[in-house]
């Protein structure tokens, strides 16, 4: 092993004429084999091997692994009639070597896709035939290319707001409002339903998925589970709720990510924590979600330009400690948990506003484990 990704609990000390080494810690994805799948997404820059020691990392510490963004619509299919298979390939290829399960993020999701899938013929408006067709050339081109390499799906990403409303039309509603959807502006509310038929045809074998953030508030958690029930109950097949866990030091409370749990795991489907991070940076006045076109405010721009100081790495171990509890609690309905990045350098919470750093994540900027790490050995442990 490289000597700079050793965990930093791995000491080798010297004692009179002998040496006595230390047993390493389990990995992650062993200190919790016996519980759910443990799990980092991989941004482009790694699977294109600019970042080799992060990938030795990934392959050390986990099992699954999700891309953050070259299976996005943007990304893979930029153009009409072209597909940008490039990085994607180079994915799929690398945790295939490495026995990983593989997760495809995501199919049809209002955000990080190109123009041109919206527009509607001569400058009008997008309809529901025209939308069918491309929605489902879309998926058939991706999901068969990697059919049986790739065994989960993201197929709809965010569709449903906090208050449980469907996420409908096509423009941002202004500041602080979510935008809304061109899919279901065009399609219609079986827009979800069509997606998921699709991506079924397209590889029967693959675990499909229903994705999104805010998981815990009551108004998602009703809307999601009518979906989940009124998609099984027309024989569409759904596998399970991604909850992506983009949670901070003060939000959701225990209670409210026990409750979700619960709630969500009526529905006798997987449940996966999809995209777990800690925003241990956000100032009170920014919001909860998980918008990519909502910037923060610069009340406290870049408070930890150094890092952060040890009495906040010390509670952001206890706060991923006192979630993994809860987690473990309701390991029966997990099949996984996977974390948003490989370390902080590497997370979407940077530069939110420009400039700012956050430490979100397990692994330091120079992928040496932080405090939180050893905490969730120990929760593994049953400490």
């Amino acid at each position: 092993m490289h000597a700079s990704l050793l965990p930093a609990a791995a000491v080798v000390f010297a004692c009179c004429a002998s040496t006595v080494v230390d047993a390493e810690p389990p990995a992650l994805k062993d200190a919790f084999r016996n519980d759910f799948l443990v799990g980092a997404a991989l941004g482009t820059q790694h699977v294109l091997g600019r970042e080799p020691a992060a990938l030795e990392l990934v392959a050390r510490e986990y099992n699954t692994v999700t891309p953050e963004n070259l299976l996005k619509w943007a990304e893979v299919h930029p153009d009409p009639d072209r597909y940008d298979w490039g990085p994607a390939d180079q994915y799929v290829d690398w945790a295939g070597e490495h026995e990983m399960f593989v997760v495809g993020h995501t199919l049809v999701w209002h955000s990080q896709t190109p123009g041109w899938v919206f527009a509607g013929k001569d400058g009008g408006a997008l309809d529901r035939e025209t939308a069918l067709e491309r929605m489902k050339a879309h998926i058939d081109a991706v999901v068969g290319r990697y059919q049986g390499r790739v065994h989960g799906w993201d197929v709809v990403n965010e569709a449903i707001l906090e208050n449980g409303d469907w996420r409908t039309g096509t423009a941002p509603g202004g500041p602080g409002r979510a935008p809304g959807s061109p899919w279901h502006a065009a399609i219609g509310d079986d827009y979800i339903e069509q997606a998921f038929r699709m991506a079924h045809e397209a590889d029967p074998e693959a675990e499909l998925y229903y994705n999104d953030y805010n998981e815990w508030y009551p108004g998602k958690i009703r809307a999601i589970s009518e979906l989940v029930n009124s998609l099984q109950a027309k024989g569409v097949r759904i596998d399970g709720v991604g909850l992506q866990g983009h949670w901070g030091m003060d939000y959701p409370s225990l209670d409210e990510i026990d409750r979700m749990l619960v709630e969500y795991g009526k529905l006798g489907v997987k449940l996966m924590v999809t995209e777990l991070d800690i925003n241990v940076v956000r100032d009170k006045s920014e919001n909860t979600g998980a918008e990519i076109s909502d910037i923060p405010g610069a009340t406290r721009a870049n408070p930890y330009p150094d890092g952060l100081p040890p009495e906040l790495e010390a509670a952001l171990a206890q706060r991923y400690a006192e979630i993994f509890r809860v987690l473990m609690k309701h390991k029966d309905k997990l099949s996984r948990v996977t974390f948003w990045g490989v370390h902080d350098g590497h997370s979407w919470l940077n530069n939110r506003p420009p400039g700012r750093k956050n430490y979100p994540l397990l692994f330091d900027r120079k992928l040496q484990p932080k405090p939180a790490y050893a905490a969730l050995l120990r929760v593994a442990a049953g400490e």
